[in-house]
């Protein structure tokens, strides 16, 4: 017989499956800000996405509070997010719950690379059946580089030490300022034309606009046409330009570039490298086997502890917040209504109303209603009041007379 389940019991269970997942627990996520709203309770609520989806988070005000924002979260931002992915219960939904949200990109000019990049990659520049293969062996090493600074000496020292016999020749490029990217253009048009097997362009790390000159699109542009294969080495590890998605090859520095680029001379010395790398291989599986074993106590302790229940019943108290405002707004929208309603038979009740309509109120000297004969006599003074005045006069008969409705 089928097994079944309650909505629940199928919720709690995948819930359990995104506490256990290794992953999910620990994350950076990238995207722009949709649907962002600060609640009263101090929790804010956005979604992220990217061209192909898009994510619900929420970042609590502990989070918050303990720094975990540091600016003001604006509708088309780009961001980081680091935080864990859940479930919450209730809804059946997964979330990405922040623990950090920081800012991704330099204003205007991340904005212009972005656009930059999108264009040159719908064009195709950046697909890899256009990257050329890294030649193993080479003879000569053509640099585009300033003539001084850190790189390039790390260029010079890392290809010497791996070969000996290796032939450089450095262009002495601009690589910041106005004129620095017709500059490194001028220097790949030169190496280009048969003097390196491979050539190296870079420059050592920087801002956004130190960088700069490697998101122009003629530099782009001249790494894509040349006929050398080209690895890209701009900045650190964590910088990343045009070039580097154009180039052949992308190195995280201009170290990793000659060590790219240069092929060790001495085949004892790879031995060794590759036996220590086998070596700090399995010392790191080891580390990793036993990490691993160490995340999934610590996981299993994590769904025992209450504050997945605190964090759900956080969720609950907020959306029932919103329940009590949405509810005393309908009663005073309700009372409105029945004001309004009120006052509109009143109106119609209303003295000036009944003048308008073509009555007059009649009164004697002292301000008393008349309401019958008897209440006058030949002689009185009166005053009859309609829709646009007084009227003063004197009663010079009385009669009476017997009116059926």
């Amino acid at each position: 017989m089928r097994s079944e389940y309650t909505v629940t019991q199928v919720n709690s269970y995948i819930k359990n499956m995104f506490t256990q997942d290794f992953l999910l627990r620990s994350l950076v996520v990238k995207g722009e800000v949709s649907n962002c709203k600060y609640h009263s309770s101090g929790h804010i609520y956005f979604t992220m996405k990217d061209a192909g989806g898009a994510i619900a988070c929420v970042m609590f005000r502990g989070d918050r509070d303990r720094g975990g924002l540091r600016f003001d979260l604006k509708e088309g931002q780009q961001i980081k997010v680091t935080g864990t992915i859940d479930v919450y219960e209730r809804d059946g939904k997964y979330q990405l719950y922040a623990k950090k949200i920081e800012l991704d990109g330099a204003g205007a000019l991340y904005e212009k690379y972005e656009e930059l990049k999108n264009r040159l990659m719908e064009s195709g520049m950046f697909e890899q059946e256009y990257k050329q293969p890294i030649p193993t062996y080479i003879r000569t090493l053509g640099v585009v580089t300033a003539p001084t600074g850190a790189a390039v000496r790390d260029i010079i020292n890392v290809a010497t030490r791996r070969n000996p016999h290796i032939q450089i020749i450095l262009f002495p490029a601009i690589v910041q300022g106005d004129q620095a990217a017709e500059s490194i253009v001028r220097g790949i048009k030169h190496l280009e034309q048969g003097l390196a097997d491979v050539i190296i362009v870079g420059r050592g790390g920087g801002s956004i606009e130190d960088l700069w000159a490697f998101n122009e699109e003629i530099v782009a542009e001249a790494i894509f046409n040349c006929p050398v294969p080209i690895i890209s080495a701009v900045g650190h590890e964590t910088d990343t330009t045009i070039a580097d998605y154009v180039a052949d090859r992308r190195a995280p520095t201009p170290s990793a570039a000659a060590e790219i680029a240069v092929y060790e001379y001495n085949r004892f010395e790879q031995d060794l490298e590759d036996y220590a790398y086998t070596l700090s291989d399995k010392m790191d599986g080891k580390i990793s086997r036993v990490r691993a074993l160490e995340e999934r106590y610590a996981h299993a302790l994590n769904i025992l502890s209450p504050e997945g229940k605190i964090r759900t019943k956080l969720l609950e108290l907020d959306k029932f917040q919103e329940r009590l405002s949405f509810l005393m707004d309908k009663r005073v929208r309700d009372a409105r209504n029945r004001l309004s309603v009120d006052a509109e038979r009143l109106k119609g009740l209303s003295p000036l109303d009944r003048l308008k309509s073509g009555y007059s109120y009649v009164s004697d000297d002292e301000g008393n209603n008349i309401k019958s004969t008897r209440d006058v006599k030949v002689g009185d003074d009166i005053k009859i009041s309609v829709t646009d005045g007084n009227i003063s006069a004197r009663v010079t008969e009385v009669s009476e007379e017997q009116f059926y409705g």
